[in-house]
């Protein structure tokens, strides 16, 4: 029964997505960095959050330059803030798209973090309908155009080590040896004998 139901539901994406053509390159391409990079308001962001000094030797990045390595964290298959830091050096379609021309001169993830409490959410969210207007402006409100809501179960990752090492630690509701030096020993040999 759930083996047709997967294949019904393969047969259906197949079938739906087959015949739409994407005009969007793939997510974390240089294509779609090179397309998008345009609707950036850079000019906004410098405006409004002017490029503050760091006090020290640190190079201090303009608000666009942020804000663009925020975005790479959603138009790359790189979600976390500290991975995309890590990779930055090494993708240079995403230091272009950032805007940072240097290989090692790069914000750092407590930058990023002061950044977005400087802009704070009202600050996003004016920044985001800057974003998705100057984006609808180049939509052909005619075209047709399909959604989907991908509302998937997933079964839960229930294997954790909760219950792994029940046999040599012993249940987790039995009465608790009140000497615990002991009980350490005992678990330490119980261990060292497996």
């Amino acid at each position: 029964m759930e083996a047709s139901k997967e294949y019904g539901r393969m047969r259906f994406l197949r079938i739906a997505f087959g015949s739409m053509n994407s005009v969007l390159p793939p997510t974390g391409t240089e294509q779609l960095l090179r397309l998008l990079s345009p609707f950036v308001p850079d000019q906004y962001l410098q405006d409004h959050w002017p490029q503050a000094t760091t006090g020290g030797r640190r190079h201090a990045f303009s608000a666009a330059q942020l804000w663009r390595v925020h975005l790479l964290a959603l138009l790359t298959p790189v979600h976390s803030l500290n991975l995309l830091v890590r990779l930055l050096s090494e993708q240079r379609a995403w230091r272009q798209f950032a805007h940072l021309p240097h290989r090692h001169r790069l914000p750092g993830v407590r930058m990023l973090h002061e950044f977005r409490e400087r802009v704070g959410v009202s600050g996003a969210r004016q920044i985001n309908e800057l974003l998705l207007d100057s984006l609808l402006e180049s939509v052909d409100p005619v075209a047709p155009a399909v959604g989907l809501i991908d509302a998937t179960d997933l079964k839960a990752a229930c294997c954790g080590s909760k219950k792994k090492h029940r046999r040599v630690f012993g249940s987790s509701r039995s009465q608790g040896n009140t000497q615990l030096q002991d009980w350490t020993e005992h678990v330490v040999y119980r261990l060292q004998k497996t």
